[in-house]
């Protein structure tokens, strides 16, 4: 089922927002982008993320970290994006695979995680950070697999402000092993495929997002603190999609293989 979005002729964050969130809660798609005004810059689309935020009736566990395209990176003065991550949408690994939904008519994939887990609370006033200084605050670093889901089957295409309105185009995360040794291993050893339905769609390694997982968590540790939403311990992030970003449809069956270091296998089904 599709919702068709109220139309406006002005930006208005609070309605954009509501209209995501009834979506979400639905598990609906929407016909076009709500209200038709998009956020050009990473401000207005964080003003409506923040205000969905608020209006979405579970707890926030953690935060994704995704890469601006370097085609607009000059103009929106920024080479990541940050989205959210809530407790209902996050799931353990097990031997069976993990079943995701994928909302007919908008967007889904899958994205090979690495992904960090905090082990203490951040300084709520620091919003610049170093790979290094980050290093310090990884409690755990786990694998796993994101699920980018929105209602609006172009968010990827409109760009990176829409994409951060949205949740950052989050609706999952998976949690695989826990990778007990990784400062003994080198970033690029860390190697991943992903296979949907049998087929190989792609590889990389920990060393295929931008300056390593501790650049991209470095970024999220001073972008919420700047929003005045600082990490606690515990809290999840994950660093990027390693492999890139991999449409999937109800009836997918995905496989993440981190080779000797585990795997992460599941299965998109339909919204409900």
């Amino acid at each position: 089922m599709t919702v068709s979005a109220a139309k406006s002729d002005v930006f208005a964050p609070a309605s954009i927002a509501s209209q995501f969130v009834k979506a979400r809660l639905a598990g609906t798609s929407v016909a076009g982008y709500p209200g038709g005004v998009l956020p050009e810059t990473m401000a207005e689309g964080y003003a409506v993320q923040d205000l969905a935020i608020n209006a979405w009736p579970d707890e926030l566990v953690g935060w994704k970290v995704g890469y601006v395209p370097p085609q607009h990176q000059a103009r929106l003065g920024a080479e990541r994006l940050a989205g959210c991550i809530f407790k209902n949408k996050l799931w353990e690994a097990a031997a069976a695979p993990t079943p995701f939904r994928a909302i007919e008519g908008g967007f889904t994939a899958v994205e090979a995680e690495f992904i960090v887990r905090l082990g203490k609370d951040a300084p709520a006033d620091k919003t610049d950070w170093t790979a290094e200084e980050a290093a310090d605050y990884v409690g755990d670093l786990i694998l796993g697999v994101e699920i980018a889901g929105s209602p609006l089957a172009t968010i990827n295409v409109l760009g990176p402000p829409i994409v951060a309105s949205d949740f950052g185009n989050n609706d999952g995360q998976i949690l695989g092993p826990v990778l007990a040794n990784w400062r003994d291993i080198a970033w690029e050893d860390m190697a991943v495929e992903t296979t949907i339905n049998g087929i190989v769609v792609g590889t990389g390694t920990a060393a295929s997002i931008p300056g390593s997982p501790l650049a991209a968590l470095a970024f999220l540790l001073g972008h919420v603190a700047a929003r005045g939403r600082p990490l606690k311990k515990g809290m999840l992030v994950t660093t990027g999609a390693s492999t890139g970003i991999h449409d999937v449809v109800a009836g997918d069956a995905a496989r993440v293989s981190f080779g000797a270091l585990g795997q992460v296998e599941c299965i998109a089904v339909p919204a409900q």
